[in-house]
């Protein structure tokens, strides 16, 4: 498809959302003209997305299956006094998957090193002063600056390293509590993507944001000694700063976004976890959403996923309450003893709680009892300090 060509749908960042969008269209409308205008010279940037079985359907596994790079059975934590093996399946996502399959699928779709200056609902300007034109202008260039979120930070520093003899790790260890807890709640998370690579992440459920890459790395380099893992080479390096959003406004934010007839997607729109910061569920949600829509249109797709993430966002509300009891209510020291009983808890009701559908049993199950929290100052956060409608 020749650049200067009006297209049908543009896709504004080649990050996560936007590909799974772009995979559903051209597999449900084969006919469409897409355009996936990226800043830099890879799709997806440098991540790995996981995600439970559990949190997709039929429909999602489809539309994913071609981009897993590994899937296990089931997943394992650790805290001190607490090891559990949880039968659930788990599978991860990589970003060099998602480049080689969408320059397959779409490579004549796509546009790298594009700077995009100006967006608007009938099209897209770049630096070098390119415009195109479209139907449908989507925007998912991740997470906007917004004064009606209060947030804290699920930050991370991960190593995806070559050992040099066989290890023995069968599954992945979503969360390891054992280690000294500092900045927050911290926890290593590792991949066994093969007998010899492993991917090993230090992260920490934090009120800050900085990341200290030399510390992390050097955490991470021995916690794998400890282990007995000897590291014969570094694969890889990924860093991350996902946002937990505390509270918020959400009528707020939208009202605040300068372009509502411009459809936003994926973290731009609000939606992922907001206690895990997972968003590959949403995302896929949302491409097959899309894939149905025969009006593609900016104006009416805006409206569309307006609302759908509004109304994710009252249907989580209880995951920012959470949030606010572990980031707010909780001291440092007690937030290691909240996260271990959570993983105490039914394995069905865990599993609900990743996918993002606890009932109310499963949220009074979670708040009664003897959590390790004052009292007090757990009830000075239970409302939102923004949205009181929630």
């Amino acid at each position: 498809m020749p650049y200067g060509d009006k297209v049908d749908c543009i896709l504004v960042g080649g990050g996560l959302a936007n590909s799974l969008i772009a995979l559903a269209l051209h597999d449900a409308r084969p006919e469409l003209k897409l355009l996936i205008l990226e800043r830099s010279d890879r799709i997806g940037g440098n991540h790995t997305w996981s995600f439970h079985t559990p949190d997709t359907n039929a429909a999602t596994q489809r539309l994913l299956q071609a981009l897993i790079i590994k899937s296990w059975s089931s997943q394992e934590v650790f805290f001190p006094g607490n090891h559990r093996i949880l039968q659930t399946g788990y599978h991860s996502v990589s970003s060099a998957r998602l480049h080689d399959v969408m320059t397959a699928r779409l490579g004549s779709s796509l546009r790298f090193n594009a700077e995009v200056t100006s967006v608007a609902s009938d099209g897209v300007e770049l630096a070098d002063g390119t415009h195109f034109e479209a139907a449908c202008v989507i925007d998912s260039r991740g997470i906007s600056n917004s004064t009606a979120w209060e947030l804290g930070f699920q930050k991370f520093l991960g190593l995806e390293v070559e050992l040099e003899e066989p290890c023995e790790q069968e599954r992945p260890i979503i969360m390891d509590g054992t280690i000294p807890q500092v900045d927050g709640y911290r926890f290593m998370y590792t991949l066994p993507m093969s007998e010899r690579v492993l991917l090993i992440e230090d992260t920490y459920y934090s009120n800050g944001k900085e990341v200290q890459h030399g510390v992390l790395e050097k955490e991470v380099a021995d916690y794998a000694a400890d282990r007995g893992w000897k590291i014969a080479r570094i694969l890889r390096r990924e860093t991350g700063i996902l946002p937990i959003v505390l509270a918020g406004d959400i009528d707020a934010f939208w009202r605040s976004n300068p372009n509502p007839d411009v459809p936003c997607a994926g973290l731009r729109a609000v939606m992922f976890n907001p206690t895990t910061g997972y968003s590959l569920p949403d995302a896929a949600r949302v491409a097959l959403k899309l894939a149905g829509v025969r009006d593609l249109r900016s104006a009416p797709v805006a409206t569309l996923l307006r609302q759908h993430s509004i109304a994710l966002w009252h249907q989580r509300a209880f995951y920012r309450l959470l949030n606010r009891l572990l980031f707010i209510a909780a001291e440092p020291e007690e937030r290691l003893a909240v996260m271990s009983r959570f993983y105490k808890m039914p394995e069905s009701l865990i599993r609900r709680f990743y996918a993002s559908e606890v009932n109310y049993a499963d949220k009074t199950r979670l708040l009664v009892g003897k959590p390790p929290i004052n009292f007090f100052r757990a009830m000075g956060v239970v409302r939102e300090r923004f949205d009181m409608r929630s």
